[in-house]
């Protein structure tokens, strides 16, 4: 039973230190909308999203309503969209991008994930088609987010795909670059992408999913640095136990919310995803939680281990709060959404170098940074590969959204607005990858694979 402390205690992380369930994200299986005809497939998808998420605005709404707690957002996630590109016979994969975006306008979700392929191994009918056409899907529509996953620790990594998805991300900058080079921001490049990801843009529906449920991602960094800065003189381990002891409570929220939706919507409960995903809001950073432990500036040395505590120290309060833990559950560091990161970014003590160091100990990768307009993609290409390698040797997950913000250059800014935020455009290495980028081939999965 809750007592009248708790009560109060979580009011006051819902008013004054940006507490929120940051998505509700309703997993559809479309594997029974395949046909051979690709307006077949749209007419099928469409009516069975419509059809499945009809109510789950209304619902997150009633619960906000009922437990006075913010759902910023409520989402789909899909089967992987190159399954069904796949099974028709040369059909044009925008026109399915324009089916998802029509069905999140009828439903009035603020994004639909799955716009995706699962390339890791190799390129299957229908996957290269789909990511070529992820540029004009993404500049066509307002609504999609799509990914592509290029490797994991069991197969290695795709560089043929690597190498495809740096001109994919660069074109995608090129096509909405009227739009603040937007396009790239909706896509995410993954190694051992999670299937029960209710975050975007990596959120798709895997096939080992049921045919609907319902995932619940829950968010407080501000909660979190409001806790540590109760404890000025902790000790690091003492930090570790405040850390676990608010991560729990803030789960048990998620619990209570993803139960009562899956009761509402007659869908069975999927996960909860207790990942600290920042916002550009005050208060409401991961970077501050970092600085709050003692760090001067975020990107200092000492970072990724505060970081590593960070994300330790939540997945064990999570896993303690609820058996449904699940996604990504740990820190992110999007720069552009963190006024924290922006801020260590612009006094050029953050670089891209720490962020891909701090990749190895957090929940995903390199996040919503912008890059110079001139990149060209074999860097980005460099890039992904770097941060897969990353994920595939310590079994994670990780992954790239970078913009290169076209026609600028370093020191300049991209303002997507919203959740999105703004970021300044970093600098990267000039020297060139592109004959290793051009070899083509996979790097073989490594000796911690093998464990059966």
């Amino acid at each position: 039973m809750l007592n009248t402390s708790d009560i109060l205690e979580t009011i006051r992380m819902i008013q004054d230190e940006c507490l929120d369930i940051r998505t509700i994200t309703m997993g559809i299986s479309l594997l029974d909308c395949c046909a051979e005809d690709m307006h077949t497939v749209c007419d099928r998808v469409y009516e069975k999203i419509t059809r499945k998420a009809e109510k789950l605005v209304a619902t997150g709404q009633q619960i906000e309503t009922e437990y006075g707690i913010p759902i910023i957002n409520k989402r789909i996630s899909i089967t992987p969209a190159a399954m069904l590109v796949s099974a028709t016979r040369g059909g044009d994969p925008v026109l399915l991008a324009r089916t998802l975006q029509r069905a999140a306008e009828t439903t009035g979700v603020n994004f639909i994930g799955g716009f995706s392929a699962l390339v890791h191994k190799g390129f299957s009918a229908g996957d290269e088609a789909l990511i070529r056409a992820i540029p004009q899907a993404l500049a066509e529509t307002s609504n999609l987010c799509a990914s592509v996953n290029v490797g994991s620790t069991k197969a290695g990594i795709n560089m043929d795909a690597v190498r495809l998805m740096g001109e994919i991300v660069r074109e995608s900058a090129e096509l909405t670059a009227d739009q603040q080079c937007f396009g790239p921001a909706k896509l995410v490049v993954l190694c051992n992408a999670p299937e029960d990801n209710p975050f975007m843009a990596g959120a798709f529906h895997g096939v080992g999913e049921p045919d609907c449920e319902v995932h619940v991602g829950v968010s407080g960094p501000g909660v979190v640095r409001a806790a540590i800065e109760k404890y000025p003189d902790a000790s690091i381990d003492e930090l570790a136990n405040i850390i676990k002891r608010t991560a729990f409570k803030i789960t048990r929220m998620g619990q209570l919310v993803g139960t009562r939706a899956s009761k509402m919507l007659g869908v069975p409960f999927g996960i909860v995803d207790l990942s600290l995903a920042p916002t550009p809001a005050v208060g409401d950073s991961v970077a501050h939680i970092l600085e709050g432990m003692g760090l001067s500036i975020c990107g200092m040395h000492g970072t990724t281990a505060a970081l590593a505590l960070l994300n330790d120290a939540v997945k064990k309060g999570g896993v303690m709060a609820s058996s449904s833990v699940g996604g990504l559950s740990g820190a992110f560091i999007p720069v552009s959404e963190d006024a924290g990161m922006i801020d260590a970014a612009n006094s050029r003590v953050l670089s891209i170098e720490k962020l891909e160091a701090m990749t190895a100990v957090c929940s995903v990768g390199l996040d919503m940074i912008v890059i110079p307009g001139d990149t060209p993609a074999s860097t980005i290409s460099a890039i992904i590969a770097d941060e897969a390698a990353i994920g595939m040797v310590n079994s994670k997950t990780t992954a790239v959204r970078v913009i290169p913000a076209i026609g600028k250059k370093e020191g300049e800014e991209l303002d997507f607005g919203g959740l999105f935020g703004k970021g300044p455009v970093m600098p990267v290495r000039r020297e060139s990858a592109d004959k290793f980028i051009s070899r083509g081939g996979r790097i073989p999965a490594p000796m911690q694979s093998l464990k059966n």
